[in-house]
């Protein structure tokens, strides 16, 4: 059996995991960056941007119904992180193995949080009548 969430739904789980990695990075800074060998100083600016995107992906769950084009810049939005994300790999930092899979991974999540909603978004999902 195959569950639909509604796009409502899962803009506001996304809306959460930005909250909570944005506060990760923010608090955990300098250990992460010890651990990582990602820059101090990109990871406290990625942590504080990911606050108000927070913000901006609740906006998104609460006006999906009467402004369709919001999910849609959720969707955007996350594909922009994912290829930001895989652009840092390929120069301008040199994170060690734990930070390459640090980055991967938060890819990898926006990525399936991108498809999901994406997923709710065609025409016919059984998610779309419920975003209301």
């Amino acid at each position: 059996m195959t569950r639909s969430f509604s796009i409502k739904t899962i803009l506001l789980a996304d809306a959460a995991t930005c909250a909570a990695m944005g506060a990760l990075l923010v608090l955990a800074t300098d250990r992460l960056a010890g651990l990582t060998g990602i820059p101090a100083q990109l990871l406290l600016y990625a942590g504080w941007s990911l606050l108000p995107i927070a913000v901006f992906m609740a906006a998104c769950a609460r006006l999906a119904a009467g402004f369709p084009a919001a999910p849609w810049l959720a969707v955007a939005g996350n594909a922009l992180w994912v290829a930001a994300s895989i652009g840092l790999l390929l120069g301008p930092i040199a994170p060690n193995a734990l930070g390459v899979s640090f980055i991967l991974a938060q890819a990898a999540a926006v990525a399936f949080l991108a498809w999901l909603e994406y997923r709710a978004l065609q025409p016919g999902s059984a998610a779309i009548a419920r975003a209301g």
